[in-house]
């Protein structure tokens, strides 16, 4: 479970994060929603334990981010957009291996985690081949496996299915459902609202550092009557972009 309350951030002279606000219950996908530049970020880096908070508090599984640190990372499975950080003179293999061990897994457990990742992911015809050539999509697939090879029971997601053609997103998507079924906590970002309809069960929608909507997918949509891209758009003004 993760809680958030009055989580506040600041950057220099820039208020990033002003006093935010959401729950996401065990099994629960929540999808955090907002324009470029919104804090949705800023929100996942610190959840993640990357980034402290300037103000109010932070809890996944119970565990204080300022207090357990440690312990919390050893929970999520942390996945962000852009360079997917894999190193190219690896093996995909390789790539996964490393993380595990950074997670104090064993051979056997390392191994087979593995099988099973190569099997979800359809890796089988390049998890023995160095990263270097792989395509965006191969990358996004090694990167996502390396993140969860230690198989936490919280993820966070910015834009898991960013590059990836409509078959690697649906096995990202089945991926997620996985997830949510096996009783895992997600959070994800994503610039798709047919995604967002399709597998979230709660949203917050952050505008300028604030929540401007939070709560059960369901509930929100009935309350306004809208699909989410106009929902959105109402939210947080059309000349904004996510």
């Amino acid at each position: 479970m993760i809680e958030v309350r009055g989580l506040k951030k600041n950057f220099k002279n820039f208020e990033a994060l002003k006093g935010i606000d959401f729950i996401v219950a065990k099994g629960e996908v929540l999808g955090l929603l907002g324009e470029n530049g919104a804090g949705k970020t800023t929100t996942l880096r610190i959840l993640a334990t990357m980034l402290k908070p300037d103000g109010g508090t932070v809890k996944l599984n119970g565990k204080n981010v300022l207090d357990s640190a440690n312990e919390i990372r050893k929970e999520i499975g942390i996945l962000f957009g852009g360079e997917s950080g894999i190193y190219d003179r690896l093996t995909a293999r390789e790539n996964i291996v490393y993380y595990g061990e950074l997670n104090d897994m064993t051979k056997d457990e390392i191994d087979d985690r593995i099988k099973h990742l190569v099997k979800v992911f359809n890796m089988e015809e390049y998890i023995d081949r160095r990263a270097g050539k792989f395509s965006k999509g191969m990358k996004q697939k090694v990167a996502i496996a390396r993140s969860i090879v230690h198989n936490p029971s919280i993820m966070l997601f910015d834009e898991p299915t960013s590059g990836l053609d409509v078959g690697g997103a649906r096995i990202i998507q089945q991926f997620i459902e996985t997830c949510k079924a096996e009783g895992k906590t997600v959070i994800f970002s994503s610039h798709s609202m047919a995604e967002v309809e399709k597998l979230c069960d709660r949203v917050a929608v952050i505008h300028k550092g604030k929540i401007v909507e939070s709560g059960y997918l369901k509930e929100i949509k009935e309350k306004y009557d809208k699909n989410m891209e106009d929902l959105f758009l109402e939210l947080v003004g059309e000349g904004n972009e996510l």
